[in-house]
């Protein structure tokens, strides 16, 4: 091994290289610490998706929700979904016995005195497609002798074409259940028959979403002036690039949109928007802001696991408890009570000056250093300083939901309404063109909306009648949103 023979400092080196070793010694130190952080996070302690803990996901032992007396299953109460049977089966098949188990003599029909019944619920044998053969017929007029020619029917369009009920079945397993366009033209064969090409498989998509692109304005517009509403985004891969798709919902609606910028927002929203603090939010005019509690128990559950900060801990129960006495509040119909909203905010406060104490007390953080000098900007703050502050100055929008009970105490609702938007670009990789990806967030829009409604369920699925009409659908809309108000 050669060594380099070191060079005689001079009497002020040694006091300058102790000081650079040990400004690079508290560097390297941050910078362990902050990689050792980023290997403790996973999805229930940060805001990764599941899909990132990969193999070595943890087990699940604990949650963000607070134990409770209840039992685990159906509570009392609870509407189940036991198969009961009907007073008026589809086929009757009646058993006799041939002989007597006594004596062994003849039995038939005639000799029945009573039954008993049980009831198979399957599905209908498959059955080829109905065919409905339009004709449109001329005719003579017997007075001027005039031939006129009847109209065919709104959609009916082509000497040969399919009908609106296959059109339905395909859009809803193409958009709400996902299924990729091959596998839905082999499950069409399989099942039906019915032998599609995914070319068709796309003009039905596109018919749709220019049939319903007045639908889309309306839930757009009642979304946005709902009291309360949730927004979200998320990465979108369309044509190799990454666009991002808005969530914007309530309860009972659900509006998508494409765009090729993250920061391109709703226009002319009104109310409450409930989000996760991504502050192009704030810049929204007019508005005002609940923050998803939910973000914050996983951030304070990282701080309790990784740094062991004893103020996240309380903070934790502080939240989960006033999250509890909000719901028995909302369930029960009744507002909080003034008492115990003070007695949260001071248990609230106090936690916030405990863990502000806990951090001004630490050293400081070392400024980063690149190229020799040192970065530009405020001095760095560990992430539990950085949360504490953001507790603090925005404390009116993380507990609006004890002041106003139609605040959620979370931004639950967009999430899940985006989680399978995630999945649909999972399965089949991403959008070819920006088209298709607005086609299909206009589409889901309205399943979505339709089957919170209660308006997409058991045959309406497949109706067109029922699931695929303009007028229908708008009037739900209108008249839902009608009785709320």
């Amino acid at each position: 091994m050669i060594r380099e023979t070191p060079s005689v400092p001079s009497t002020e080196d040694p006091i300058a290289l102790i000081a650079a070793l040990r400004a690079e010694n508290e560097s390297l130190k941050a910078r362990i610490a902050e990689l050792e952080r980023q290997l403790g996070l996973n999805s229930s302690n940060s805001g990764k998706p599941p899909s990132s803990d990969g193999l070595k996901k943890p087990a699940r032992v604990t949650s963000l929700r607070e134990r409770s007396a209840k039992k685990p299953g159906g509570q009392k109460g609870h509407k189940g979904e036991t198969l009961r049977q009907v007073a008026d089966p589809d086929d009757v098949v009646d058993h006799y016995p041939s002989a007597c188990s006594g004596c062994g003599a003849g039995l038939d029909p005639d000799t029945s005195v009573s039954h008993s019944a049980r009831q198979v619920f399957d599905l209908p044998e498959p059955q080829p497609l109905i065919v409905t053969e339009h004709r449109a017929h001329d005719c003579r007029c017997p007075a001027c002798g005039a031939k006129t020619r009847a109209a065919f029917p709104d959609g009916v369009n082509a000497p040969v074409q399919y009908g609106t009920r296959i059109g339905a079945f395909v859009l809803y397993l193409l958009h709400y259940q996902l299924l990729p366009e091959k596998r839905l033209v082999e499950l069409l064969a399989d099942l039906l028959g019915v032998k599609l090409v995914t070319a068709t498989i796309a003009r039905i998509s596109q018919d749709c979403a220019r049939r319903f692109q007045g639908f889309a304005d309306v839930v757009r517009d009642h979304v946005a002036a709902a009291p309360v509403k949730h927004m979200d985004e998320t990465g979108f891969r369309i044509g190799g690039r990454t666009q991002w798709l808005h969530i914007a919902s309530t309860a009972l609606l659900t509006f998508y949109r494409v765009c090729a910028k993250r920061g391109s927002l709703l226009m002319n929203v009104a109310g409450i928007v409930v989000h996760d603090h991504w502050k192009p939010y704030y810049t929204m005019p007019g508005v005002l802001h609940a923050l998803c509690n939910a973000h914050h128990l996983r951030e304070l559950k990282a701080l309790v696991e990784i740094e062991k900060e004893d103020w996240a801990r309380k903070m934790q129960r502080v939240l989960r408890r006033a999250c509890h006495a909000a719901n028995l509040a909302r369930d029960r119909g009744v507002p909080l009570k003034p008492s115990l909203i003070a007695l949260i905010e001071r248990c609230y406060d106090a936690i916030l000056a405990e863990g502000l104490a806990f951090h001004e007390a630490q050293a400081p953080l070392v400024q980063p250093v690149k190229g020799g000098r040192k970065r530009r900007g405020r001095v760095p703050r560990r992430t539990g300083h950085n949360l504490l502050l953001r507790l603090a100055t925005r404390k009116q929008d993380t507990l609006r939901f004890l002041h106003d009970p139609t605040v959620p105490f979370t931004n639950n609702q967009a999430e899940r309404d985006g989680r399978m938007m995630k999945l649909r670009q999972k399965i089949s990789g991403g959008f070819r063109s920006a088209e298709g990806a607005m086609d299909f967030a206009l589409i889901r829009s309205l399943f979505s909306t339709a089957k919170k409604q209660g308006f997409c369920n058991g045959p309406s699925v497949v109706n067109p009648s029922l699931a695929l009409s303009d007028r229908r659908a708008l009037a739900s809309v209108r008249g839902r949103r009608e009785a709320a108000t």
